[in-house]
C-alpha cells in the first residue's frame, strides 16, 4: 500500500493481440561458417526428421463402443490426487442464430443440477471433500471447445468413483430445469459486465469483424448476445445440449496417483450408457478467409490509455506432425528469442522510438483460428502523432533481420537456452505434474497435437538442433513476412485522434519499412560476471532445526542462511533473503528516488546491461536479483542444482557492483510519465488511486504517484539509496530450499555470502503511521462510460496477531465467501464472481482485514452492499454453520497436504517464521489449530473481529 515506483510492462493489454510472443523473420545473409555436414548425413538427417512423432507408451488410449475416446496416465505428482478432465470437441461455433451463448450458458448448468446431483449437490458434495469450487472445481467455453476440470484426492475410493460419477453427469445428465435456467440467466450477464463494459470491450467489437473478416467466428463470441441471453426460451439450450453433447465428440483424461486398469473400468461403467443421436448434426469446421488487400482498422476510444498498432501477416500453417515440423518450430522459437532481445536492446536506450514492442510469430490471435499462424508486431508509442514513427521502427528490425540475417552469436545464445530447457524438462521427468499431462492429452484430443514422452523429445530435441544451421534459420526468417493476408489494427485515446497516422500512412510505413537499414552489431560483452573473485569467509556455527528438518548456518560476517533439503524436484533450488530496513528508512525528501530504486537492479549489473547480461547467462538457469521493499530489502533466485555457483555470483554482483544506467534510468521514466499522463481516463486506475489514497488515510508517503512526483527523481540518489541499503548485509537471513547437496554448497556460501559487506550495527525499519482510517469510511467515485459498478468493502482493525487468532479468522473468511457467493451469485443472481479476502499483517503494526468486492449493475449496488452485510451480520449472530466449517477444515487439510511437497512453500514458511519471530515448529500444531475451530469459537471470533466498527466503503459508479 506504501508508494512505489512501477516500471511500465504494458503487455499489450490494450491489444486484441492474443498470441503468445514470438519473434521473426529473416533472409540469409552470408553465413558464416556453420555446422559441416555431408550429403550423406543431410541425406539421413531428411530421412530422420520426416519421420512421424510417436504418442508417449505411458498414455492409454482408447474408445468406447459409443465412440467416447480415453486418456488415462499414471502419474505420482502430486502423490495420492489426480486430475479428471471431460473434453467436448464443441463451442460457440456449434450455435444457430437463435442460440448464440448458449454453448457458454450450458458450461454453468452443468453445476446448476445434473441426474445423480440435483442444484448444487455437486459443489456441496465436492466442498466438503476438499475440492474447492472455482480454484479446482472449474470449466470454459470456446469457438471449439468445452472442457470440465476436477482435480480430486485418490486416498478415497468412494471419493476417487464418484468423480467419475460427476464427469458422466456432465457428459450426458445435466438436467437443464426450468428454474434453474432462468436463474443463471442473471449471472451470465453479470459474467458479461464483469469481463466487459469497458474501452477493451467497445473497441473489440469493432475490431473483430476485421480481425475475424467474412468468418463464422465473428459473429459466434462465446459469451453471446444479451438479448439472446435474457429471452431464449428454454428448449434452444436443451437442444444444444442434446445435439451437441454426445460421447463421439467427447473424451475423458484421466491422470494421476491410481490404477490404470481400475480407472480404466470406471470409464467403461461410468461412460458406456451414453448414446449418440440417431441422426447426428455434422460437427462442421470453421476456416477465415485469406485477404489478398491490406485490412485496416483505426478505434479510438475515451477511456483508451495508450497509442498502440499491430501489424499481422497471416500464414497457413502450423500444424505439427513429423520431426520436420518439430525441427521448424525449434527454429521458429530461435527466431522469436532473437528478435526479441534485438528489441529489448532497443527499448533500453533513452531515444527508442516505442515505449512497448513485441514481435511475434505464432498461432494467430493465441490459436483463434486452427491452422492459421502469423507474424505479428505490436508497439505502443508517446502519443498519437509518434505511432508512425514507433511502427516503422518496429518493422525495420523485422526487414533487418530479414535482408542480412541472423549472426552465428545470437543463434548460439538462442540454441544454449532451448537446450538448457530441454535439459530442465528431461531432469525433471519424474515430477512433471499431472496436470501439464492433461493439457497435453487435451491439445491432442481437441487440435490433434502431438504427445510424445519426455525422453524422446529430449533426444530429438538435442539431435535437431545440432543439425539446425545459421543459413537454416535465415531462410526461415525470411519467409515469415508476406505480401497478402496483411492487417493494420490502431487503438488510441479519443483525444490523440487528429494527430494519428491515416489508413494510407500506415500502409506506406508497412510497405517501406526497414529502408536504408544495415546489419546488425552484437553488443555482447566478454567479461566475467565477477571481475575479483572475493576471499571466502567461514561457516562459524551449524545447528539443526529438527522440527522441519533444516539446517542453520552461522557465518563469519553475520549472516545467517537457513537450509532444507528436499526432493520435490530434482532440478530445483529456490533462494531468497531479507532484512530490515527498505525504502522505510528514505527520508520525505528523497522518498520519490528511493521508490524508483528497483531501476537500479533491473538495469544489469556491473558492465552487463539486461540484455548483455542474458546473453553472458544463455544456456545456464543460475539467477538472481536484489529488491529493496517497503520494510525490507535483500536477494531472490533459483537454479538447477548444476548452476547454483552462477545464482549466488549474481547475489554477490548485485550486492558489489550495481549498474547505474542513465538509459536505462532516463527511458523508463520517460515511460512511466506517458502512463501517468492517460491514467485518468481508465475509470479503474481511477477507482484503484481512490482505493490506494483512502487505504492509507491519505498519508503523504502513500498516496499514488502524480507526474510531479516524476520531476522529484534523481538517479544519483535512487543508486546512492541502493547502496546504502546494500553495504551493510550483517542482519541478512538467507533461506535456501531445494535438491541441493550439503557438500557443494556450503563452500559457495562461504565465498560469496560469507564475503558480503556487513558491520555489527542493529537494522530495523521505520514505522511512519501508515494506517487505514478508524470509523465507518464511505466514497463514491464517478467515472466511466459503461452500467457498471464495482464495490469494495472492508471490515478491519487492530489485533493480536497469533496463529490461533489467525485459524479463527480465516475459518470465518472460508464461511463468509461461502455465504455471499450463495447469497449474491445463486440467490440474488446480482452478480458472477465475488471475492472475499482477508488480509493479515505483523509488520509494521498488526492489522487484519477482511474485504468483499465484486463488480454489478450499478442499480444493484445498495440491495447487493446490504446482502452482503447481512450475511456478516448472520455468522457475527451464530457464526459459521457446521457443514460450511466442515468444507473449510477438509478444504485446508487437503491444500496442507499439497503444500508439504512444494519448494515455495516451504520457503514462504521459514522467510515467514523469522519475519514473525514464531517457532519453526508451528507447523506441527496444524492439525489441532483446525480442531479448534467450531460454531462457537467462529461466533466469538465474528463478535470480536467482525463488529463493523472499522468499515470502508468504496464504490465505482459510472459519470454521471
Amino acid at each position: 500500500m506504501k508508494r512505489r515506483f512501477k516500471v511500465l510492462y504494458l503487455g499489450f493489454a490494450a491489444l486484441v493481440m492474443l498470441g503468445a510472443p514470438v519473434f521473426g523473420q529473416k533472409k540469409p545473409a552470408q553465413p558464416k561458417k556453420a555446422v559441416a555436414t555431408t550429403k550423406k548425413a543431410s541425406a539421413a538427417a531428411g530421412q530422420q526428421t520426416g519421420t512421424p512423432i510417436p504418442v508417449d507408451p505411458n498414455v492409454k488410449i482408447g474408445k468406447l463402443p459409443n465412440g467416447l475416446t480415453y486418456y488415462i496416465r499414471k502419474n505420482t505428482e502430486p502423490n495420492k490426487r489426480a486430475e479428471l478432465y471431460l473434453a467436448n470437441r464443441i463451442g460457440s461455433l456449434m450455435e444457430e442464430d437463435d442460440q448464440q451463448g448458449l454453448a457458454h450458458f450450458t458450461e454453468h448448468m452443468a453445476f446448476n443440477g445434473t441426474k445423480d446431483f440435483p442444484k448444487n449437490e455437486m459443489i456441496n458434495y465436492l466442498q466438503k471433500a476438499g475440492v474447492r469450487f472455482g480454484a479446482d472445481l472449474n470449466a470454459y467455453t470456446g469457438f471449439d471447445q468445452t472442457v470440465y476440470q476436477l482435480p480430486i484426492p485418490t486416498d478415497s475410493a468412494e471419493l476417487f468413483k464418484t468423480g467419475f460419477k460427476i464427469l458422466a453427469n456432465w457428459a450426458g445428465k445435466i438436467v437443464m430445469e426450468a428454474e434453474e435456467i432462468d436463474k443463471e440467466r442473471g449471472v451470465i450477464i453479470e459474467e458479461d459486465r464483469a469481463r466487459g463494459k469497458n474501452a477493451q470491450e467497445r473497441m473489440s467489437k469493432q475490431l473483430l469483424p476485421v480481425l475475424l473478416k467474412d468468418s463464422r467466428y465473428a459473429n459466434r463470441l462465446p459469451i453471446g448476445k444479451l438479448d439472446i441471453l435474457q429471452t431464449f426460451t428454454h428448449d434452444k439450450i436443451r437442444n444444444f445440449y442434446r445435439d451437441w453433447y454426445r460421447p463421439n465428440l467427447q473424451a475423458v483424461i484421466a491422470v494421476g496417483d491410481f490404477d490404470v486398469n481400475e480407472v480404466g473400468q470406471l470409464i467403461k461403467a461410468n461412460f458406456s450408457e451414453l448414446t449418440n443421436p440417431a441422426n447426428p448434426r455434422p460437427r462442421l469446421k470453421y476456416d477465415l478467409p485469406d485477404n489478398k488487400e491490406p485490412l485496416v482498422k483505426i478505434i479510438t476510444d475515451p477511456e483508451q490509455q495508450y497509442n498502440v498498432a499491430q501489424v499481422i501477416y497471416k500464414q497457413r500453417g502450423g500444424s505439427m506432425k513429423t520431426l520436420a515440423d518439430y525441427k521448424k518450430s525449434l527454429m521458429y522459437s530461435m527466431i522469436n528469442s532473437m528478435l526479441r532481445s534485438r528489441l529489448q536492446e532497443i527499448l533500453q536506450k533513452d531515444n527508442a522510438p516505442f515505449i512497448d514492442v513485441q514481435t511475434s510469430y505464432g498461432p494467430y490471435q493465441g490459436g483463434l483460428v486452427p491452422g492459421i499462424m502469423a507474424l505479428q508486431t505490436g508497439v505502443a508509442s508517446s502519443s498519437g502523432a509518434t505511432l508512425e514513427t514507433a511502427v516503422k521502427a518496429a518493422l525495420a528490425e523485422n526487414v533487418r533481420a530479414s535482408k542480412f540475417g541472423f549472426l552465428q552469436s545470437e543463434l548460439d545464445v538462442a540454441r544454449k537456452n532451448i537446450l538448457a530447457s530441454s535439459e530442465k524438462q528431461f531432469r525433471e521427468k519424474d515430477k512433471t505434474s499431472s496436470s501439464a499431462f492433461v493439457q497435453q492429452y487435451l491439445n491432442h484430443f481437441l487440435t490433434e497435437a502431438p504427445i510424445p514422452s519426455i525422453e524422446y523429445m529430449y533426444t530429438q530435441t538435442a539431435k535437431l538442433m545440432e543439425q539446425i544451421t545459421l543459413a537454416d534459420v535465415n531462410k526461415l526468417a525470411a519467409t515469415l513476412i508476406t505480401d497478402d493476408n496483411q492487417l493494420v489494427i490502431v487503438q488510441a485515446p479519443e483525444k490523440d485522434k487528429a494527430t494519428l497516422p491515416t489508413a494510407n500512412q500506415l500502409l506506406a510505413a508497412v510497405k517501406n519499412a526497414g529502408a536504408g537499414v544495415t546489419a546488425y552489431v552484437d553488443n555482447a560483452v566478454d567479461k566475467p560476471l565477477i571481475a575479483n573473485m572475493p576471499a571466502a569467509g567461514k561457516v562459524v556455527g551449524e545447528s539443526k532445526i529438527a522440527a522441519i528438518d533444516a539446517t542453520e548456518l552461522t557465518l563469519s560476517n553475520g549472516i545467517k542462511v537457513l537450509l532444507k533439503r528436499t526432493d520435490f524436484k530434482n532440478d530445483q533450488i529456490l533462494l531468497y533473503s531479507f532484512g530490515k530496513g527498505g525504502t522505510s528508512l528514505a527520508s520525505d525528501a528523497e522518498l520519490e528516488s528511493a521508490g524508483a530504486v528497483g531501476l537500479i537492479p533491473q538495469s544489469g549489473v556491473g558492465p552487463f546491461n539486461p540484455t548483455q547480461l542474458g546473453k553472458l547467462l544463455a544456456g545456464n538457469t543460475g539467477r538472481a536479483g536484489a529488491y529493496v521493499g517497503d520494510l525490507y530489502q535483500g536477494f531472490s533466485g533459483s537454479s538447477s542444482p548444476k548452476d547454483i555457483e552462477t545464482a549466488f555470483q549474481m547475489i554477490y554482483a548485485y550486492a558489489t557492483t550495481p549498474r547505474k544506467d542513465p538509459e536505462i534510468f532516463n527511458k523508463a521514466i520517460s515511460d512511466y510519465k506517458v502512463t501517468l499522463s492517460n491514467k485518468n481516463s481508465d475509470p479503474e486506475s481511477v477507482f484503484g488511486d481512490t482505493v490506494q489514497a483512502v487505504l492509507s488515510s491519505y498519508h503523504k508517503r502513500a498516496m499514488p504517484t502524480e507526474l510531479s512526483d516524476l520531476e522529484k527523481i534523481s538517479l544519483d540518489k535512487a543508486f546512492a539509496f541502493y547502496k546504502a541499503r546494500f553495504a551493510d548485509l550483517g542482519e541478512q537471513t538467507f533461506v535456501i530450499v531445494g535438491a541441493f547437496d550439503m557438500n557443494t554448497i556450503k563452500p559457495l556460501i562461504e565465498k560469496y555470502i560469507a564475503s558480503l559487506p556487513t558491520t555489527p550495527a542493529v537494522q530495523d525499519f521505520k514505522d511512519h503511521g501508515i494506517r487505514p482510517p478508524k470509523g465507518k469510511v464511505s466514497k463514491t467515485v464517478y467515472k466511466g462510460l459503461e452500467d457498471k459498478a464495482e464495490v469494495r468493502l472492508y471490515l478491519h482493525g487492530d489485533y493480536d496477531y497469533a496463529k490461533a487468532t489467525n485459524t479463527q479468522l480465516q475459518a470465518l473468511k472460508a464461511a463468509l465467501e461461502i455465504k455471499v457467493l450463495e447469497r449474491l451469485r445463486e440467490k440474488e443472481s446480482g452478480v458472477y464472481s465475488p471475492s472475499v479476502g482477508l488480509s493479515l499483517s505483523k509488520e509494521p503494526d498488526a492489522h487484519y482485514y477482511f474485504s468483499i468486492s465484486f463488480s454489478c449493475a450499478p442499480a444493484n449496488v445498495e440491495k447487493l452492499i446490504d446482502a452482503s452485510l447481512d450475511e456478516v451480520a448472520k455468522i457475527r449472530a451464530s457464526g459459521a454453520s457446521s457443514e460450511d466449517i466442515s468444507k473449510f477444515k477438509s478444504e485446508e487439510q487437503r491444500q496442507m497436504e499439497l503444500s508439504v511437497r512444494d519448494n515455495n512453500f516451504w520457503l514462504n514458511y521459514m522467510v515467514n517464521r523469522v519475519k514473525n519471530g514464531e517457532p519453526m515448529d508451528q507447523l506441527q500444531g496444524f492439525k489441532q489449530s483446525l480442531e479448534a475451530v467450531s460454531a462457537e469459537s467462529t461466533k466469538a471470533a465474528a463478535q470480536q473481529y467482525l463488529t463493523g466498527e472499522n468499515f470502508i466503503r468504496l464504490v465505482l459508479m459510472p459519470q454521471k
